[in-house]
């Protein structure tokens, strides 16, 4: 399956196929000739549990594909998207002698794509990046879209840019590699586009009932995801407007991650509690029903994601005033009002107390 990104910063396909890892090195040549760029060496960005399982079959097919390979390996998680291992990859990219027709290849989850597309923005004032996703999160919702970023002490996500990678390769064999707790985790963002944009595929996730179903269905899960952010990237590419509705439930899950500096929970695990935490919000302030608030409690209970902690969303406040969808005193909330219709509202910093 392949779908064709077009927005405002440039063109790019995604191609969605199990056990495609093994021809990644092909892919790419036979994309790169279509449009007669020249290329020798690649730049690899990946994280420790990645290389060990992956890195050795992306390696061997470029090196058949004639490529000169050199790899950077950052420890996983949040806490390595910082400005020192930025610098690191600034640095070893340069040891390796990379030129403007050079390119990066993001190996992992959300954290090597966001890094990985962030050096490859500003190094050299822009050099072409390749997204290989490993995560489920990844593959449906990071690796798209052309966001990248690191963390800084006061937030997350605060340092990016806008640049979108030259090709995003998308393999579903891989996820079943992961763990339980960050497919899980990956889930959420899934949930998520079901709940802003997709009846239908809420639909077809309350129906999934053990792990085997969800395999079966997860060439066409991430198809889905991929089509309504394409869809939504397209006609806002710079999150100014209808974008920020990919947002649902991360400006209080990006407070939840920050109020713990990234150690206690996973992206998507914060995200879940923030889908919730909002929703209540919402009700409470009688702008939507309580049918609603069900519906999302109940999927996301269904998929181990109906999570609760003691931080109130006073002690939160601190962090969503630096989100970045804060535009003067106001902030865009996002809010589901039926599942598959989500809403941007206006409001003032106290609406979460």
């Amino acid at each position: 399956m392949i779908l064709n990104v077009n927005s405002k910063l440039s063109e790019y396909d995604i191609v969605i196929e199990s056990g495609l890892l093994s021809s990644v090195g092909e892919y790419i040549s036979n994309r790169l000739k279509e449009k007669a760029i020249s290329v020798k060496k690649m730049f690899i960005i990946t994280d420790e549990r990645v290389d060990d399982i992956y890195s050795n079959t992306v390696e061997e097919s470029l090196k058949e594909n004639e490529y000169e390979i050199k790899k950077y390996v950052i420890s996983p998680g949040e806490t390595s998207k910082n400005i020192l291992t930025l610098a690191g990859i600034y640095s070893e990219m340069s040891d390796f002698s990379m030129t403007r027709s050079d390119m990066i290849i993001a190996l992992g989850g959300g954290v090597v794509g966001d890094l990985a597309g962030f050096a490859a923005s500003t190094y050299l004032r822009g050099i072409e990046y390749i997204q290989i996703p490993t995560t489920l999160l990844a593959q449906v919702d990071s690796s798209v879209g052309g966001k990248t970023a690191i963390d800084i002490s006061q937030g997350k996500n605060l340092v990016g840019s806008f640049y979108n990678p030259f090709l995003v390769l998308i393999d579903s064999s891989v996820l079943k590699s992961l763990n339980t707790r960050e497919l899980t985790s990956g889930m959420a963002e899934v949930i998520k586009y079901a709940l802003i944009k997709d009846r239908k595929m809420y639909d077809l996730l309350m129906e999934i009932e053990s792990k085997n179903q969800l395999f079966e269905k997860l060439d066409e899960i991430i198809y889905r995801c991929c089509s309504i952010k394409k869809k939504i990237v397209e006609n806002d590419q710079f999150d100014k407007g209808e974008r920020m509705i990919l947002n649902f439930g991360h400006t209080i899950g990006h407070a939840i991650e920050s109020y713990y500096k990234f150690r206690k929970y996973l992206h998507g695990e914060a995200v879940a509690m923030g889908m919730l935490r909002i929703s209540e919000i919402a009700f409470k302030k009688e702008l939507i029903e309580e049918k609603t608030v069900k519906e999302i409690r109940n999927i996301l209970k269904r998929f181990g994601l109906a999570n609760k902690d003691d931080v109130s969303n006073k002690e939160l406040i601190k962090y969503i005033k630096n989100d970045k969808k804060k535009f003067g005193e106001k902030i865009k909330v996002v809010v589901v009002e039926q599942v598959g219709q989500a809403t941007i509202l206006d409001k003032e910093i106290e609406f979460f107390e």
